[in-house]
């Protein structure tokens, strides 16, 4: 599925990693290596290589969300997973709805009509536990709307979903036209009067959520193959790297760090996004972080 990695000396591997804050020092040439070369040649938004990567190992590394790399890693895809958060956001803001139509509650999007991606979407996968877990939500008595298969193609999706095409047009777009009462996209919606976040005081909850619960809801994490994983020096050198690259990101403004690196940094992350994911039927049981450390990341520290 991978291709075979020379036994010995420097390498180049074939990297999907778009750019971001996180990822500007290391894809600029500021953080240089003799034994490792990153050749950037993903897309250039970074979900767009997921589904060529896990299918059919497309790169040697790349970032990947983190309900993608469950599903890979529990369909036992040949890909390692590196403690390293390359896209991070709270993910409170990114359910909104038309307003036109009336103030909504959280509660009472039960027996509504959302629109999302794919089901399998990271962001949905959070949102949906945070309707869930914080604001009673029963996210079974939502009417799911999608248009993107899974990015590994063993997962077979619930019966309860309903697609749609998009046919040119964007999720908000048709949720200003009626087709959904609200829409799970990956930020908030810029500069629109007509909508909503359907969380109230969004950025507020996110960072009283973050001090309630001392989580952050990660996003992409950076993963090689086992091919690269073979040579140990490899993955300690990207990790490296990719430590520099973040040192030189300015610091976050409100004092939260959204890309934590090490295990421990991202256990209560991870726990908490297995147990969505789980609950969601978006993985077939519910692993143990332990399961995703490997040999030759056990020891991978900020």
């Amino acid at each position: 599925m991978f291709k075979a990695i020379p036994a010995s000396g420097p390498v180049t591997l074939q990297t999907n990693l778009a750019d971001y804050a996180i990822s500007k020092a290391l894809k600029g040439g500021e953080i240089a290596s003799d034994l490792v070369k990153l050749e950037f040649t993903g897309t250039k938004i970074a979900n767009q290589s997921f589904k060529p990567y896990v299918r059919e190992g497309k790169f040697d590394a790349s970032e990947l969300a983190i309900v993608t790399l469950l599903q890979a890693l529990a369909w036992n895809k040949p890909i390692v997973m590196l403690p390293a958060v390359v896209v991070g956001r709270f993910q409170h803001n990114c359910i909104s709805y038309d307003c036109r139509k009336g103030d909504i509650t959280p509660k009472q999007l039960e027996g509504k009509r959302v629109g999302v991606r794919a089901y399998t979407q990271t962001t949905g996968a959070w949102v949906r536990g945070l309707l869930a877990h914080e604001y009673d939500v029963d996210i079974n008595k939502v009417k799911w709307f999608t248009y993107e298969d899974p990015h590994v193609s063993e997962y077979q999706e619930p019966d309860f979903l309903a697609r749609f095409e998009p046919n040119g047009k964007t999720m908000e777009e048709l949720m200003f036209e009626g087709l959904f009462d609200a829409v799970i996209v990956g930020g908030e919606i810029p500069n629109e009067p007509r909508a909503k976040t359907l969380i109230p005081n969004a950025k507020q909850a996110a960072l009283d959520w973050h001090k309630k619960t001392g989580a952050v809801t990660v996003n992409h994490f950076f993963t090689v193959s086992n091919e690269v994983a073979k040579r140990p020096e490899l993955v300690a050198e990207i990790w490296r790297m990719l430590k520099a690259s973040k040192a030189a990101m300015p610091a976050p403004a409100d004092g939260v760090d959204v890309h934590p690196f090490g295990w421990e940094e991202n256990r209560k992350n991870l726990e908490l996004i297995i147990e969505y994911s789980f609950e969601q039927k978006l993985i077939p049981r519910k692993v143990n972080v332990e399961e995703l450390i490997t040999p030759v990341t056990r020891d991978l520290k900020l």
